[in-house]
């Protein structure tokens, strides 16, 4: 289904915040339904947005009653901060059972964007995103992971970097996995970066493994790099004004992209 949350209002009758909590705010929310032929399962991708801002779609699965919130229970609840194809694993659903998917521009983003129900994952796994680390004046980034048991089938890693007002991520590396002569993996990984502008930017490490196989997020991590010269006895002040300097520079490039947006 391809559609767009452009024009669309709340009928304020048939959501309830609370079952959501601080996940979603509602602002230009639009249903879906669908009802699994067999158990098991299944994965929301969602693909091509095309957004007015940096911030993409909010989805909320849930069972129950459509306009009937006191019959609702929430099975996931995720919103996205970008326009990167991700998609939500929703396990365990039975057949014969109608799901509902409420999918809403996040903090009144407006959007286009494809939403397909799936056997198959498509895109990048969707987690809840770490805390973000002060920033530093080094540009040289190193990310360090492991390989656990679990995904010893995996032939390798995806490493891809999306800067804090950029609309999507870009793919930065593809790290093999290591094998001995018995063809046993390696277990600990690096891989390192230059960054060449300031800027805060998100690290994801996603294993892939064989036959079409979910991606599986192993790592992710915030990086802020400034110019700005710090001492390592800097003052909770200068470390406040270097953070405020970081988000005035993401504030002027998400203004530039929705002033000159990308065809």
């Amino acid at each position: 289904m391809t559609s767009s949350t452009t024009g669309c209002t709340v009928q304020w009758s048939c959501v309830d915040e609370r079952l959501t909590g601080k996940c979603i705010e509602y602002n230009n929310d639009q249903w879906f339904e669908f009802t699994p032929a067999a158990s098991g399962r299944y994965y929301v991708n969602i693909a091509g947005q095309q957004c007015r801002d940096v911030r993409g779609v909010q989805l909320v699965v849930l069972t129950g009653t459509p306009c009937q919130p006191a019959t609702y229970r929430v099975l996931s609840c995720a919103s996205l901060g970008s326009q990167d194809d991700v998609f939500v694993t929703l396990d365990s659903l039975r057949a014969g059972q109608p799901y509902l998917l409420n999918v809403d521009g996040y903090l009144h983003d407006n959007c286009q964007f494809t939403l397909t129900v799936s056997t198959q994952a498509h895109g990048m796994p969707l987690a809840p995103l770490p805390l973000a680390n002060g920033p530093v004046a080094n540009p040289v980034v190193t990310l360090r992971w492991q390989l656990p048991d679990s995904l010893a089938s995996a032939t390798q890693f995806r490493v891809v970097r999306r800067e804090a007002g950029a609309f999507r991520a870009d793919g930065r590396a593809v790290v093999a996995v290591r094998r001995s002569t018995y063809g046993a993996p390696a277990t600990n990984y690096t891989w390192t970066d230059t960054l060449s502008a300031a800027g805060r930017y998100l690290y994801q490490v996603v294993a892939e493994q064989p036959n079409g196989s979910t991606p599986i997020l192993v790592q992710q991590q915030w990086y802020a790099y400034s110019r700005l010269r710090q001492r390592t006895d800097a003052t909770p002040d200068a470390r406040q004004q270097a953070l405020q300097q970081q988000q005035t520079w993401e504030r002027q490039a998400r203004q530039m992209r929705r002033q000159h947006p990308v065809r």
